[in-house]
């Protein structure tokens, strides 16, 4: 499933600068000779390529501020601080579940775009053009569900654009960096209630260990076995994957 969404993703920012399938007279290739030539076509062609490399070196950049990976990250990462275990789990398995996670909650937004835009630009019922607009609406109404309207009202303001009348009319130099802002305000919030009650295993251990006249003794390694401990009688990944799934609109 995984597979499958990371496919749809790539294919879709091929729809915005390969040929429609109708025109498409073959297969581009990639010359890097410099020659003068008088057929326009092959100029666009090679442009097409060189634009495509940099959208595709761009998708990591696209992936986090489009999607729900920016909440998910920085509350796994406030989760791992607050229970003082920097190294566990490691970064690579904390960046790992927040992906499958968020492809797990894009998944209803990429069927749409799967079937409003990539099916038919493939079939050549759509062109680039009217296939990236389509691909864009689903993307939109998700990042329109979660965005604050004083988020939004910031950006439209400071980049002197008339006040649109319908969603449809904010573009997305507006729309993202407002979105980026609200997940991060949200994911925030979530990661001061996280560590609340670590914080407060953290001041009984060191209240105790002071009275009993142990200064010498980190207090971080007497109360981490206690946070484990709290920690897995909770249930604590089960609540914090539900909340934080739960959490999109």
């Amino acid at each position: 499933m995984k597979k499958r969404w990371i496919a749809v993703v790539l294919l879709l920012l091929v729809i915005l600068l390969m040929p429609s399938p109708a025109s498409a007279q073959g297969v581009p290739g990639l010359s890097l000779n410099l020659q003068q030539t008088d057929n326009p076509e092959k100029v666009v062609s090679t442009l097409q390529i060189v634009g495509l490399l940099t959208v595709m070196a761009l998708a990591p950049m696209l992936v986090l501020m489009m999607t729900s990976f920016t909440r998910l990250i920085i509350v796994f990462h406030f989760l791992r601080q607050a229970m003082g275990a920097a190294q566990v789990p490691p970064a690579q398995l904390v960046v790992g579940l927040a992906l499958i996670l968020t492809f797990y909650i894009m998944s209803p937004t990429l069927n749409v775009i799967n079937e409003t835009a990539l099916q038919p630009y493939l079939e050549g019922k759509l062109d680039q053009k009217t296939a990236l607009a389509e691909a864009v609406k689903p993307l939109k109404t998700f990042m329109l569900a979660q965005v604050r309207e004083r988020d939004l009202a910031l950006f439209v303001n400071m980049s002197k654009t008339e006040r649109p009348t319908n969603p449809s009319e904010i573009g997305l130099t507006v729309l993202v960096p407002a979105y980026v802002i609200s997940e991060l305000r949200i994911a925030f919030q979530i990661g001061f209630v996280i560590y609340l009650p670590f914080l407060i295993i953290d001041m009984v251990v060191a209240s105790v260990l002071l009275a009993m006249g142990m200064m010498m003794l980190p207090p971080v390694m007497v109360s981490l076995p206690f946070k484990v401990l709290l920690f897995v009688m909770v249930d604590g990944w089960y609540l914090i994957v539900e909340s934080m799934v739960k959490s999109f609109h």
